[in-house]
């Protein structure tokens, strides 16, 4: 057995892949042998390396943790004892095997919390278990406090092998019975720990406070009531500590107890304290009356004062970012109105402000902490309005402080940054964003202030950067720094607009207001007459950003038109209103898809500008607009031409671009043909040139793509904009038939390069997508079918030709294949469930359009493995949703395909029922749904005396009738995800259960026994009387009044 045993070490060992994957396939086998058990005993006693014995405790763990054939009840006792006895014996193991160990405590006493002998919970004495380990050496002491601390963890987080409900039965059982109590015993440990003068140089006392520290803490981020936290959205956490823990929050030694260790412990353990400071700040209001509360708070803001008043600690980075997050929790659980009321108040509020100007100015150290002081005052700030305590707040005094330094700072870092070659914060846009939306709110505070700071730096900036363009001495490094501070300018003036609130904002604010967006526009004509020579594209970003800032403040119908900030820039600017304000930015939308067209950024951004508004009839007035609606061309904009150096795939804004436009020229356009032909001119021209090349036999194949992939983008955008029938339905009459060959011939010619093929399939799969009813044809009109007529021999043509391209890459396959089939299936299912074509007269005239589609799609699915079918979400979104038009209309079809096809259907069925996009589970029993139904209703129908039924129906109840496994798995699948795990859907997964139970009423009996089997004795009752309840009253028929019962 020996030679077995050292093979399996060697997994942990050897760096040789042949090696690792031998002893990997090893360890399967030794985990399922069925002497494992007493192998593993074997190892830990004889195992000549730490990693045998690491071996043993992990093969323990998932032995334990297995699901289906767990072990009995009295196995599981013997491993638990025997490992408290194994760690008691030998407190000197290896680290990592004393964690493998403790984890497999952990995981056995979790998964045996319910389990009972003789009437008692035999895995709950936790704190006994671990008594005598408290009790002895050091070593000992450190093994169980981190068994209750891992103990802890395990039990607070979810298992995804069991279901979310047993997680928390069990989680809320700990807590209510164990929690609390091990929770008591770390403080009065550390308070023994604190009192005893530790040697925290001694290595083992070291690990002894670390263990307590982090066993508070997980007893403190317990996750008391199953709300499962989103640690992103960390500073609106509130700790939801029960009611029976009260008296350990009212008694002030325990929040005295951190404080005390954090100005008593080395700075590598100090943030463990400020993590457990942290969650004691954050605990529900409601835990205390008002008087409790405020005394509460008056201890806790005491605390944070000493740590202000000796920050000997804080240079470390732990630390620093920990006692940001605690700074955080002060406004975000406690109210102004109570914070002011504290004994020290003025003092705090003034170390604070104190301590956050510091930091701002230090802005090169801990950037990811800033948001936590940032986060803090504008709390405060926002709260200003709402103050009615007479206490005062101060924050008129500390508040413009602190916008001046995070003004200040970030034009200071610009000069840094270029001298050192240091990374900019500006290219990091979600960090910016975050900080500037709290920064509107800051400066929002104290406006008059933030206002004329912005002013006179925006004025000098500005000043010296004419200065350097005018001077034939200044260098481009000089050059670059300005731009830098005017770019953080540009952003801030945008935020603290962005700012304004109604309500609250005054005549004197919109002056000002008109003060800064004066300055920013006179710098943006700056800036646009060197367009020619140079640019800069972070300040080209940061005018966008201003530019959305203003629209959403200063542009709609809510703005009063007497606003004093429209009479500030007529005053300077001769901009009367907001329609002379958004001739200026289009003027600038202009100019930057002019000059930065080759600039992905600046152009993504531009045209989102124009997307989001919601102003498009105010808009379509202007002579900008009118220029664009007529003068869509290359020569005006270039990113519109046909550019050699660019990717293909560069060219995805002008589908943005012309989404834009087309919005645009649908507010007038009405039944106006002959506006519609003006606009479509350069697309006519460009197909035009397309098909020209294509007729020839040696043409230039590049441009030829790059014109054609251009203009197919250009219409996918149109096509999304017209919503309406009328605009619609010109696009529909000028693209077929005169242009519908040219993107056959697009696919037959570049099938196997997915640049140019995608766009070409998702502009048919836009066309044929009768959004909001827009293709409605005529009656007499026969474009429904002649329309499907080309989708079909669009997806036949790609089909089939892709199919040829044989075995690709892996890592290739999706870009390569899956892609173009995912759309040929998005694009099959629009048109199938489109509604303007009855299929019936394909087959009834001999037309086989329908058939090529539907035979093509079959040849695509079987060349997809199934892994792949859910590997790729945009894949298995655009079958599943296919699959379920199949089954509901065209079910027929289906129960003709060949017996390997249906099981491959059937398989893919089974296996999206467990998929954890609910998109795909829904779709899945949707489409199980139809097929039970289909299949219940040709059974009854052959035991009644009907006319023979067709051959198709014959052979597909053939067909399950010799596979009965596969639907009496997915009756499995079902019954088990409603009853066991945590279902999101659970309309859609009851659905089908109906037509599965009467197709398999045996097996569902002897499936229903097994399942009550399962339970503890004492449940089995119940579970028995659930099942009866299912099953009452239901008749053997799918109605929905039968199936809703």
């Amino acid at each position: 057995v020996f030679p077995h045993f050292c093979l399996l070490s060697r997994l942990y060992e050897t760096t040789d892949t042949a090696v690792r994957h031998q002893a990997e396939k090893a360890l399967v086998e030794f985990t399922n042998s069925p002497d494992c058990l007493s192998k593993c005993q074997l190892l830990l006693e004889r195992g000549s390396s730490s990693y045998s014995q690491l071996l043993a405790a992990t093969c323990l763990s998932k032995l334990v943790s297995r699901t289906s054939n767990p072990l009995p009840l009295e196995q599981r006792i013997d491993i638990r004892n025997y490992v408290l006895n194994y760690l008691a014996t030998r407190p000197k193991l290896a680290a990592f095997v004393t964690q493998a160990l403790i984890q497999l405590y952990a995981r056995i006493t979790k998964l045996g919390w319910f389990d009972c002998q003789k009437d008692d919970y035999v895995f709950r004495n936790v704190i006994a278990d671990v008594t005598r380990f408290l009790q002895d050496s050091v070593e000992h002491c450190i093994i169980g406090v981190t068994i209750l601390s891992q103990l802890t963890n395990e039990i607070n987080q979810a298992d995804t092998t069991h279901p979310l409900t047993k997680h928390r039965k069990i989680a809320s059982s700990f807590r209510d019975s164990s929690l609390f109590d091990i929770f008591t015993l770390s403080c009065n440990l550390l308070k023994q720990a604190s009192g005893k003068n530790l040697n925290l140089n001694d290595e083992s006392q070291h690990g002894l406070l670390m263990q307590l520290l982090k066993l508070s803490y997980n007893c403190l981020n317990y996750d008391f009531i199953g709300t499962s936290t989103d640690e992103s959205s960390d500073d609106l956490c509130t700790v939801q500590i029960p009611t029976s823990w009260r008296s350990a929050f009212l008694d002030s030694s325990t929040l005295q107890l951190f404080f005390n260790l954090y100005h008593s412990i080395p700075p590598s353990l100090s943030p463990l304290v400020l993590s457990c400071l942290v969650q004691i700040a954050s605990v529900r209001r409601s835990l205390f009356n008002n008087a409790e509360r405020a005394k509460f708070l008056s201890h806790l803001v005491d605390g944070v004062k000493r740590i202000l008043a000796n920050p000997q600690c804080l240079p470390d980075p732990n630390n620093y970012h920990e006692f940001c997050r605690l700074l955080a929790r002060l406004k975000s659980n406690y109210q102004l109105g109570e914070l002011v009321k504290v004994e020290n108040y003025p003092e705090v509020i003034r170390l604070i402000a104190n301590f956050t100007v510091t930091s701002l100015q230090h802005w090169e150290f801990a950037p990811n902490s800033v948001h936590y002081l940032l986060s803090l005052w504008q709390r405060l700030a926002a709260s200003v309005p709402y103050v009615k305590a007479t206490e005062p707040h101060l924050l008129e005094t500390y508040t413009p402080e602190v916008t001046k330094a995070y003004i200040t700072s970030r034009l200071e870092s610009v000069h840094v940054i270029l001298r050192d070659g240091l990374e900019d914060p500006l290219d990091d846009a979600g960090l910016v964003q975050q900080q500037l939306d709290q920064l509107s709110t800051i400066g929002r505070c104290e406006y008059e202030k933030t206002c004329a700071l912005l002013v006179q730096l925006f004025d000098q900036a500005a000043q010296t950067y004419q200065e350097l363009l005018q001077s034939t001495n200044s260098t481009p490094a000089d050059i670059t720094v300005q731009e830098g501070r005017l770019t953080w300018l540009v952003y801030i003036i945008g935020a603290v607009i962005g700012g304004r609130v109604s309500f609250a904002s005054t005549d004197e604010q919109d002056a000002m207001d008109g003060e800064l967006v004066c300055r920013v526009l006179q710098l943006m004509n700056l800036t646009d007459s060197r367009l020619a020579q140079a640019g800069n594209e972070r300040l080209e970003l940061a005018m966008l950003s201003f530019f959305e800032q203003f629209r959403k403040i200063y542009i709609g119908d809510q703005v009063q038109k007497s606003s004093k900030l429209y009479r500030r820039l007529s005053e300077v600017l001769g901009l009367n209103d907001e329609t002379m304000v958004l001739s200026v930015f289009i003027g600038k939308i202009i100019t930057n898809l002019k000059y930065w067209g080759q600039c992905e950024p600046i152009t993504s951004k531009t045209l989102q500008f124009i997307l989001m508004s919601s102003f498009y009839l105010k808009l379509v007035k202007l002579s900008a607009v009118q220029f664009m609606l007529n003068n869509h061309t290359s020569e005006h904009f270039s990113f519109l031409g046909v550019n050699n150096q660019s990717n293909l795939s560069d060219m995805r804004c002008r589908t943005t671009f012309y989404t834009a436009l087309g919005r645009l020229l649908m507010v007038d356009l009405g039944e106006d043909e002959d506006q519609f032909e003006q606009f479509m001119l350069p697309l006519t021209a460009a197909f035009e040139a397309v098909a020209q090349m294509l007729s020839t036999n040696t043409f230039n194949e590049q441009e030829a793509k790059r014109t054609l992939v251009g203009l197919v983008r250009d219409l996918r955008g149109i096509a999304f904009a017209f919503n309406a029938k009328t605009s619609f339905m010109m696009l529909f009459d000028w693209i077929y038939p005169s242009y519908m060959p040219i993107l056959q011939r697009a696919i037959e010619l570049w099938y196997h390069d997915p640049a140019c093929t995608t766009p070409v399939l998702k502009l048919m799969a836009e066309l044929v997508h009768n959004r909001s009813q827009r293709l409605q044809f005529d009656v007499s009109s026969p474009n429904g079918i002649l329309l499907f007529r080309e989708t079909s021999k669009m997806i036949t043509t790609y089909g089939n030709r892709i199919l040829t391209l044989g075995e690709v890459p892996k890592d290739q396959v999706y870009g390569v294949k899956l892609k173009g089939v995912s759309v040929c299936f998005a694009m099959l299912k629009a048109v199938l469930s489109g509604n303007y074509v009855n299929f019936g007269v394909f087959r009834l005239y001999g037309d086989d359009a329908l058939d090529n589609a539907l035979q093509t799609f079959i040849k695509l699915l079987l060349s997809i493995p199934h892994s792949d079918l859910l590997d790729y979400p945009k894949l298995s979104q655009s079958f599943y949703s296919l699959l379920e038009v199949l089954t509901q209309d065209h079910m027929n079809f289906i129960a003709s395909l060949e017996p390997h096809v249906v099981m491959y259907i059937l398989s893919s069925i089974s296996e999206g029922l467990t998929a954890l996009d609910t998109m795909v589970c829904t779709g899945c029993c949707s489409s199980l749904d139809h097929i039970v139904t289909y299949l219940f209703k040709q059974l009854s129908r052959s035991t009644k005396k009907r006319p023979t039924p067709m051959a198709t129906d014959d052979r597909f109840l053939h067909i399950m009738q010799q596979h009965p496994e596969m639907i009496q798995q997915m009756l499995s699948t079902v019954l088990n995800i409603i009853i066991f795990e945590d279902c999101r859907n659970q309309w859609s997964m009851s659905r089908p259960l109906l037509g599965l139970i009467l197709l398999n009423e045996k097996y569902f009996a002897d499936l229903r026994n097994s399942i009550v089997n399962s339970q503890p004795p004492e449940k089995q009752q119940a579970m028995h009387l659930c099942f009866e309840n299912l099953m009452e009253g239901i008749e053997r028929n799918l109605l929905t009044k039968n199936r809703d019962r």
